[in-house]
């Protein structure tokens, strides 16, 4: 996603609200027309426009697991950093809030409730061509139909961040190569464990396999991002657009799969059958 689409997904009220509200504590302490009006008029308390040692400290441990957390969900855009850090710097402005003044702290409470629940995190609204595996035996059902077909397949939960992260660049990415002789599909090992089990890819909240995405030629698995070394250790890798297509070589594949389509196929069948 480009920063130009990063920055008009700003616009929409949950971003720049979070947003706000992330930063509320220490505009409010440093901003002194607020500060001042917040403290020295409503609440008659002086000396309250200074971050004082414990604020400081909570600030910079904030900063240290958004740090930390942003690279274990593979953000790469601007709106993943973003959306993956909101939770964190929330709850610490709703602790400060609390620290400084119950009153203040409840305020914030309030607000913390009403924007999770009426602002949700926007979706991915763009042309898509995948297909969504609704049972158990969808998948495997496709594999076999018709083996000339390649199939990239992402394995996800609706509750991994990463994974939430990733949708809108799959849906891209099968806007822009599928076929019908390459095509797009998901399929939700939250809901359907077993096949989690079957394909090696752990479910748990602490997987470091969510998303995975499996290439399949041939209804046979040929690549998978990530994957494990020779020593059974998980190699890291960042869902970026510009990432799959190197990975899978898609736009290869997607040569490939364009120079020999299905119907051509099915003619030279018809052919040697003669």
């Amino acid at each position: 996603m480009s920063f130009k689409k990063d920055l008009v997904l700003l616009l929409k009220p949950y971003y720049w609200v979070n947003i706000l509200m992330s930063i509320s504590y220490i505009v409010a302490k440093r901003a002194p027309f607020i500060c001042n009006y917040l403290w020295t008029y409503l609440f008659q308390q002086e000396d309250q426009c200074e971050l004082d040692g414990r604020e400081t400290e909570i600030l910079f441990f904030l900063l240290i697991v958004v740090m930390i957390r942003t690279r274990k969900t593979g953000s790469v855009t601007m709106i993943n950093y973003l959306t993956s850090s909101f939770m964190y710097t929330k709850i610490a402005n709703l602790g400060l809030w609390f620290y400084n003044d119950i009153r203040l702290g409840m305020i914030y409470f309030v607000f913390f409730i009403l924007v999770a629940l009426l602002l949700p995190e926007p979706t991915y609204t763009g042309p898509e061509n995948v297909l969504y595996f609704r049972t158990e035996n969808g998948l495997e059902e496709e594999l076999e139909k018709d083996k000339r077909v390649t199939w990239l397949v992402a394995f996800y939960t609706v509750w991994n961040p990463t994974c939430v992260n990733f949708a809108p660049v799959f849906s891209e990415l099968s806007n822009e190569y599928s076929m019908t002789n390459l095509k797009f599909g998901k399929l939700d090992v939250g809901r359907f464990p077993k096949l989690g089990q079957k394909y090696h890819i752990s479910d748990s909240s602490f997987s470091r396999q969510l998303p995975t995405v499996i290439l399949f030629r041939q209804g046979k698995e040929v690549a998978r991002r990530p994957y494990a070394d020779s020593k059974g250790k998980l190699v890291k890798f960042f869902f970026s657009a510009d990432n799959v297509k190197a990975a899978f070589d898609l736009n290869n594949l997607y040569k490939e799969c364009k120079d020999n389509p299905i119907k051509a196929i099915k003619s030279i069948a018809e052919k040697k059958k003669d």
